[in-house]
């Protein structure tokens, strides 16, 4: 089986240090070991705010903001290498084809943001297409895709499940909200939708969550299920690596 995780920056590095990486480290060891294909990337959280909130106040225009936290999601990625040890890459791979190469050779591919007014959630995306991937999962700090921002909506409905269009209509409607957040950015949303990606969205504070999901389907998040495919997927069901 090959797996794409893409991993919120606040749940990898809700703050700098180490057990957090290392627990969810230790998770991609062992989906390695049960001889999943693991790509990952990695996000900038709160860090990457924190840098791009005072680059703006002296100045920075937006495309190096975008740079900034660029370099910020490729050094949380560079944590998550030292974690993996020699099972993955020896730096956050800079684009699509370097990713799946490391990949194709059995490493532990780990990315970081690639291009300006490009999110982690838009490569997560991209990289599951270009890899074709069978599954893609959005380690988040939520519990899944909402009607509303769950934070700001005290009755905002969960989904269990969505069509990839359905995903993309919620989110462009969030988005269209000021001060709404979605777990995942629009351009994320049409790339799972024209590629029939199976994807799962799902609060990734806990790594056993992500492990649960991949192996056997088990989760409380959003399952995204391709039009034309089966709510059961198979690759689970028939126990497939």
């Amino acid at each position: 089986m090959k797996v794409v995780v893409s991993i919120g920056g606040s749940v990898l590095v809700p703050e700098p240090g180490a057990d957090r990486v290392a627990e969810h480290a230790a998770v991609i060891d062992d989906l390695v070991g049960d001889g999943c294909r693991v790509g990952t990337v990695v996000g900038g959280g709160g860090v990457a705010r924190e840098y791009i909130g005072a680059a703006r106040e002296l100045g920075a225009n937006e495309i190096e903001l975008d740079k900034l936290g660029i370099d910020v999601t490729r050094l949380n990625a560079r944590l998550l290498i030292a974690a993996l040890g020699e099972d993955a890459v020896t730096a956050p791979a800079e684009d699509y084809e370097e990713a799946g190469e490391a990949l194709r050779r059995g490493d532990v591919s780990v990315m970081g943001g690639v291009a300006p007014a490009q999110t982690t959630d838009a490569v997560g995306a991209a990289f599951a297409e270009y890899v074709d991937a069978d599954l893609l999962v959005y380690a988040t700090s939520v519990p899944g895709v909402y009607s509303d921002d769950p934070n700001e909506v005290d009755d905002a409905t969960k989904y269990d499940s969505l069509s990839a269009t359905e995903l993309v209509d919620v989110i462009a409607g969030l988005e269209m909200n000021a001060g709404s957040s979605a777990p995942v950015d629009l351009l994320a949303a049409k790339i799972i939708e024209r590629s029939g990606m199976r994807t799962i969205v799902l609060d990734g504070t806990d790594p056993d969550r992500i492990s649960r999901a991949v192996r056997h389907g088990d989760h409380e998040g959003t399952d995204v299920v391709p039009d034309g495919v089966g709510e059961e997927p198979t690759y689970w069901a028939n126990g497939e690596r």
